[in-house]
């Protein structure tokens, strides 16, 4: 494979394991989901990649699976913060180097702190983001846990589910 990012070379340089797959990226219809997908693994071993800003610890990262969302409130309890909120889109490239879809831990412009979903745990081997639209690193958790610094949290949920009354 001829993609080396950022992230790649840090996990190289780390004599980390790992592997790479390569997915088509569309930006209308892309999700994480969707990756999961096409590099053939269940959607609860994708960690997306957040940025969020918190009151007292300023700008985090919130690494949540795939078809969930974060829990903001718990979050801001891992963290230290009073609240979190997500970073507008427009301004996540200038803060990390990563545009939407491409936004990953390794590498960042600026080395935030990191918190990420205790499911990781649950897995021999979980996919982030590589850096690149359509690539995704597949790694053991211990080795994400220890090059990120990311600490395990209860910080996503299920997406709510409308009910026939709901809609």
């Amino acid at each position: 494979m001829a993609v080396k990012t950022n992230a790649v070379r840090i996990l190289e340089r780390a004599g980390i394991a790992f592997e790479l797959r390569e997915y088509s990226y569309d930006q209308r219809t892309f999700s994480a989901e969707d990756a999961a997908r096409q590099v053939g693994m269940a959607p609860e071993r994708v960690f997306k990649t957040l940025l969020l800003h918190g009151d007292r610890t300023g700008y985090l990262f919130a690494l949540i699976p795939a078809g969930t969302e974060l829990d903001l409130r718990s979050l801001a309890l891992a963290s230290g913060d009073k609240r979190v909120e997500l970073t507008p889109q427009r301004e996540v490239q200038r803060l990390t180097g990563y545009l939407r879809g491409a936004v990953t831990v390794l590498a960042a412009r600026h080395a935030y702190p990191a918190f990420i979903d205790e499911t990781v745990e649950l897995w021999p081997q979980v996919g982030i983001s590589g850096g690149a639209h359509g690539l995704e690193i597949v790694l053991a958790p211990a080795d994400l846990l220890r090059i990120t610094g990311a600490q395990p949290a209860d910080i996503a949920r299920a997406h709510a589910m409308l009910t026939a009354r709901d809609s």
